[in-house]
């Protein structure tokens, strides 16, 4: 997983040479290993065990639709430009397929030899068709004829019945018959393609009493398949899944119209080329050839499964089960005291600056900050960046109710966030109706930032208020995923982010920013130079410290700043929740350097940034960017500065310390790429952060 390859770097050519980088595929896949190391984990609550299964195949499908189909398009072009640690584009496919298949294999003991038998003596039993009682044979017969034989529709495969086109991620069935009465006629191959509409698990019985019983649709499929084929003897049925190229691929230099060229593109997804297979184990291999061929699909991009496919699926078992005893203990988010009792938010910014840590305190401030706006009226305008949000959006609608309510309303949302491009055309289309003004994106870069102005009336003149986030204007995911929101009416802050909303919406030339690191502008540079200030003084003697929380590291110059800075006697602690290119601990590089991920119940999605300044004091900045190109260099990012006196002392004082001290969800990332659960103090029972910051008062 580790080779050499030269810096990126300019600046570093004359150190030591040349560095090494882990492999960015290799290690996103150790992450997903990571996820899946908590569905094992007894200490987890059995049905969050269940849901954790079902994000390793989430996670799966995205990396097959995006960064396999990128690598396949790459080793098919002949492009053999390789990647940071020296892998071409074929041997990281071979290298994927290997930890893939292992993954996957793991993936399915889990499922087989842990969860099933766990949830069985919780009463919760999930069958194949064999398993199945009399009594239950004919109800899930009789289910069949009702609700899944009258939306079927089987597709002979032969001369007169060309392949037929496989949707992406959908479930099929692959049926091989045979003619009894006419022996003459060789076996033949149908296809049945099963409905989206269609739930994929089936509860047995759901009025009885006694335990929950569940078999996945595909059995139900497979067990019946005969009542499509009158006249058939089902030789064999395997259910199969393709997963498709899903990358959108727009020139929007010459888009005319990018919302509409992005519906276009979605349409076409269905038809992407083939990346990866998914079918049962023991398909006969005549039908496995035939299949292979009718995808133009190559057999080391084919992956047997024993089991059902799509584990995703298991989402719908533990949102249905109210069990609570096998679930994460609820909770409620704290509301910060500044904010208790005080129905104006916008007020209380006025005078203060507020830092809520999501989920543990409540995402409502944020949904009040802007509703309040539509309503007051000493507001004169919202701006807002919107990446994804909810399904049933309340900043959606608090931004159409301001604007019905007379607000100048804009709003930048970005078509081309990934897997939410339909969403988000949805979304622009409603608020336009409602005179919003609505604007998608900026060519050549994607929005990323999560940032709210508003433009308010007081006794002393017009006055801005911001909104600066680490995660999406998104209250589901805020219960969900660990980030900040940053309220503040510093001026020298306020007017900058005002700068950006004026050129992300219009023409003008990018100003200097001066408190903000904006990306493309000045972040990546400002970012380097913060490195290598501590380099600097470490090399002075004097004390040095950088601190870092991100998803993912892999910018090499960035990473070559690291290691300098390391070899300087820099102290460089990282929390890496994702990918990550740097390699800690070796001896004259980065022995200075510690890493760690940790994956719990809630997703790590902050980026928070500590730099010691030993001639001044320390500089913390949060904010949307990962320490990658894409978000340095084509992406609009924001990180912004943490002054308060008593917030920096929280993150300096309770965050950082605290994910430090985990042994509960943390991992340290060796030398060789492995990840290891650090020591615990003898005696004391594995410390979670997460459980930590959950029953902590909130500081703001």
């Amino acid at each position: 997983m580790v080779e050499n390859a030269k810096s990126s770097s300019k600046k570093t050519s004359a150190k030591i040479q040349p560095y090494p980088y882990f492999n960015r595929e290799l290690s996103w896949l150790a992450f997903n290993r990571r996820v899946l190391q908590q569905a094992f984990c007894e200490r987890t609550p059995l049905l969050e065990r269940l849901k954790f299964l079902a994000i390793v195949s989430s996670n799966l499908d995205e990396f097959f639709e995006i960064r396999v189909a990128g690598l396949i398009q790459q080793a098919e072009s002949e492009v053999n430009e390789k990647s940071a640690d020296g892998l071409d584009p074929r041997e990281q496919l071979r290298r994927i397929h290997s930890v893939v298949a292992s993954l996957v294999e793991d993936q399915y003991r889990c499922w087989h030899d842990i969860l099933i038998p766990s949830l069985k003596k919780e009463r919760i039993h999930f069958k194949t068709a064999s398993e199945l009682t009399p009594k239950e044979l004919v109800w899930l017969k009789r289910y069949f004829e009702k609700q899944v034989f009258p939306v079927l529709t089987p597709l002979a495969v032969d001369p007169s019945h060309p392949f037929p086109q496989i949707g992406n991620k959908t479930l099929n069935v692959l049926v091989e018959l045979d003619y009894p009465d006419t022996p003459k006629i060789k076996s033949q191959i149908a296809i049945l393609p099963v409905p989206r509409i269609l739930p994929r698990l089936v509860r047995i019985q759901p009025g009885d009493t006694g335990p929950r019983r569940y078999i996945f649709l595909s059995e139900v499929i497979k067990l019946c398949a005969d009542k499509l084929f009158p006249g058939c003897r089902i030789l064999s049925a395997k259910a199969f899944r393709i997963t498709r190229n899903s990358d959108l691929y727009i020139d929007e230099e010459e888009a005319e119209n990018l919302l509409m060229k992005i519906e276009e593109e979605l349409r076409n997804l269905r038809r992407g080329a083939a990346v990866r297979l998914e079918i049962e184990t023991g398909v006969d291999e005549k039908l496995f050839k035939a299949l292979l061929d009718n995808v133009k699909l190559p057999k080391e991009y084919v992956f047997q499964i024993s089991g059902p496919l799509n584990l995703l699926r298991l989402f719908s078992v533990y949102e249905a089960i109210d069990r609570p005893s096998l679930k994460d203990k609820p909770f409620t988010p704290a509301i910060p005291s500044k904010l208790e009792n005080k129905k104006n938010i916008l007020e209380t910014v006025s005078q203060d600056d507020i830092l809520l840590h999501h989920p543990y305190e409540s995402f409502q401030p944020v949904i009040d900050f802007i509703e309040q706006a539509g309503i007051d009226p000493n507001v004169y305008a919202i701006k807002q960046t919107l990446y994804r949000t909810s399904g049933d959006s309340p900043i959606i609608r608090a931004l159409i109710r301001a604007s019905q309510n007379g607000k100048q309303v804009t709003a930048l949302i970005e078509l081309k966030a990934r897997f939410d491009e339909a969403n988000n055309i949805q979304w622009a289309r409603q608020m336009e109706e409602a005179g919003v003004h609505v604007v998608y994106g900026i060519v050549g870069l994607k929005v990323h930032c999560k940032c709210c102005l508003i433009i308010r009336k007081t006794s002393k003149g017009l006055q801005h208020l911001a909104h600066l986030g680490t995660g999406n204007y998104n209250p589901k995911t805020a219960r969900l995923y660990t980030d900040f929101s940053f309220f503040t009416a510093r001026e020298y802050i306020t007017n900058e982010v005002a700068l950006l909303f004026n050129s992300m919406t219009g023409y003008g030339r990018p100003h200097q920013f001066k408190h903000l690191l904006v990306a493309p502008y000045n972040l990546h540079s400002q970012i380097q130079k913060l490195i290598q200030r501590e380099t600097h003084n470490a090399a002075k003697g004097k004390p040095a410290h950088i601190q870092v929380q991100v998803n993912s590291l892999i910018d090499k110059e960035t990473i070559n700043n690291l290691y300098q800075a390391s070899q300087a006697g820099v102290q460089i602690d990282l929390i890496v929740r994702g990918i990550c290119g740097l390699v800690p601990g070796l001896k004259g590089i980065s022995e200075n350097i510690r890493i760690r991920s940790i994956v719990g119940r809630f997703l790590e999605h902050p980026r928070v940034l500590y730099f010691h300044n030993a001639d001044g004091q320390p500089e913390i900045y949060l904010g949307s960017a990962d320490w990658m190109p894409r978000n340095f260099f084509r992406r609009i990012e924001v990180l912004f500065p943490i002054e308060d006196a008593i917030l920096r002392k929280r993150l300096i004082e309770d965050f950082f310390p605290h994910l430090w001290a985990d042994t509960g969800n943390a991992t340290e990332l060796q030398s060789n790429g492995s990840y290891e659960f650090p020591s615990a103090p003898p005696i004391s029972s594995p410390f979670s952060a997460q459980s930590h910051f959950l029953k902590k008062q909130p500081l703001s």
